[in-house]
């Protein structure tokens, strides 16, 4: 098998995951957002196992929802594009030009959002609920980036 050929076929297969991956996070997220989450929802994640577990997938979905986007499907775009591949950084400045991604400054601020939703998970109500909110409302650009990246790719296809 060719580069290109192989290029192809890791990207068919990174768009399945991600489409995926774009439906569980979708259904949670929608979860979330019927649920009415105010702080005292927070507060009482301990005493609440159901609601406990929905977080917790919510937070594990947009999390590697992020991390495939981020790390694998957009430098193998990039790459089908003949675009240089950098940086995580690099490569989400790049999309932005490319106007794959909304955003490469909210890309950030939700990827910062990501890390505050794993590591303040156990140690502060308030803020998990603002990373919460924040990720809830700014959450839908990594399902439109996962279009964008997809569009272009059948846009290329050999």
């Amino acid at each position: 098998m060719n580069t290109t050929t192989n290029n192809h076929f890791t990207i068919q297969r990174l768009l399945e995951i991600t489409s995926k991956e774009v439906l569980y996070f979708e259904q949670t997220r929608n979860r979330l957002l019927n649920s009415n989450i105010n702080i005292k929802w927070i507060e009482t994640l301990e005493q609440n196992e159901q609601n406990s577990e929905m977080l917790d997938a919510f937070v594990s979905r947009f999390s590697r929802l992020q991390d495939t986007l981020g790390d694998k499907l957009l430098p193998a775009i990039l790459k089908l594009n003949l675009e240089t591949v950098g940086s995580q950084l690099d490569n989400v400045f790049r999309a932005e030009k490319l106007g794959w991604i909304d955003s490469a400054d909210k890309w950030i601020e939700l990827r910062g959002l990501r890390n505050k939703l794993i590591h303040e998970y156990m140690t502060s109500a308030s803020d998990l609920f603002a990373a919460l909110i924040q990720v809830l409302e700014q959450g839908e650009m990594l399902i439109r980036t996962q279009q964008l990246l997809a569009n272009n790719a059948k846009k290329n296809k050999p």
